[in-house]
């Protein structure tokens, strides 16, 4: 008799929740229905992450393999933290990890800011025509590939007859060797980024300021602040969610120098300077044909870059601030 009445108490429980996940399932469907177009809008960059993001991470396997294009992946012989402790005991480690970082704090130091202070400038031009022309101006360089943009670095600093160094000699000035000081390579890079990116980095700042009530600044306004005191009390408190999140995506990338930029840069005399883990990966992983070995590194700079995120994260939820997640 109790059997019995188990056996019905769970057939009951089982066809509840039976109901529940149908009643669940037709709610998302429903819901999918409702925003078909938005999902299908959607679909092109999901396929995008799934395609070119997530499918490649397969392919990490081999970091810790001996990997031969032969054997393919399944079949190529396993060798575990080889490769990682090859990385680690390298000799030229420590010069690679210095440089990267290096450049990675100068961007984030001199180069974060600028968006940040171009869109607030760019907020406070009242003539939209002007401002149309400024901001076009601004984006312009964004669209130009690395190759043009050493390019012109080449004419406008060569020691020989950059226009720089012309300036410089007509105003009784010596020549300084931009290209080839070792000590203002790491400046040199930044200021090309500065100039390529910081249009285009003003585009999300912008869009959080143009958001803001504008009553907040009619009443300040009546309470007597002026520009800057508006600014300082209103503007840059409005959008610091976005500067804080934005911020710890790029420590994130803090062991990505981008390897077009560097590469195109590097000469013999700043090759101290200029090596960093991505133009490594390129030598070993592509010239040199050790594609498990490169695979380690580029899984090297994806942990750290991870663990930054993490820390970083962790640290804005300590201050009080939104994180990422």
């Amino acid at each position: 008799m109790k059997t019995e009445q188990l056996t019905k108490s769970n057939n009951i429980n089982n066809s509840i929740q039976h109901k529940k996940s149908k009643v669940k399932m037709e709610k998302v469907l429903s819901a999918i229905r409702r925003d078909r177009f938005l999902y299908l809008l959607a679909l092109p960059g999901i396929l995008f992450f799934i395609v070119f993001k997530y499918y490649p991470m397969y392919g990490l396997v081999i970091a810790f393999q001996d990997y031969s294009p032969f054997l393919g992946i399944l079949n190529s012989p396993w060798v575990g933290f080889e490769h990682f402790i090859r990385l680690f005991t390298h000799a030229e480690f420590g010069l690679l990890l210095r440089n990267t970082l290096a450049i990675s704090f100068l961007n984030i130091a001199l180069f974060f800011p600028v968006p940040i202070v171009i869109a607030i400038l760019l907020n406070e031009i009242k003539g939209k025509k002007y401002k149309s022309i400024i901001q076009t101006a601004i984006y312009f360089p964004h669209f130009l590939s690395w190759v043009i943009i050493a390019g012109i670095s080449y004419i406008m600093l060569g020691q020989t007859d950059g226009v720089v160094n012309q300036i410089i000699t007509m105003f009784g000035g010596e020549k300084i060797s931009f290209l080839s000081n070792p000590k203002l390579f790491w400046l040199m890079l930044t200021g090309q980024n500065i100039w390529k990116e910081c249009g285009w980095g003003t585009i999300l700042f912008l869009a959080s300021i143009t958001a803001i009530d504008p009553s907040l600044y009619e009443a300040a306004m009546m309470d007597g602040a002026n520009r800057l005191q508006q600014i300082w009390h209103i503007t840059l408190p409005a959008i610091k969610t976005v500067i804080v999140i934005l911020l710890i995506l790029r420590i994130g990338h803090a062991m990505d120098t981008g390897f077009e930029q560097v590469y195109l840069m590097t000469n013999a005399t700043v090759a101290g300077v200029a090596d960093v883990f991505d133009t490594y990966v390129y030598r070993n992983g592509v010239r040199n044909a050790q594609f498990s070995y490169a695979t380690a590194v580029g899984l090297f700079k994806s942990a750290i870059g991870f663990l930054l995120v993490v820390i970083a994260n962790k640290v804005a939820k300590i201050l009080g601030e939104e994180g990422v997640y």
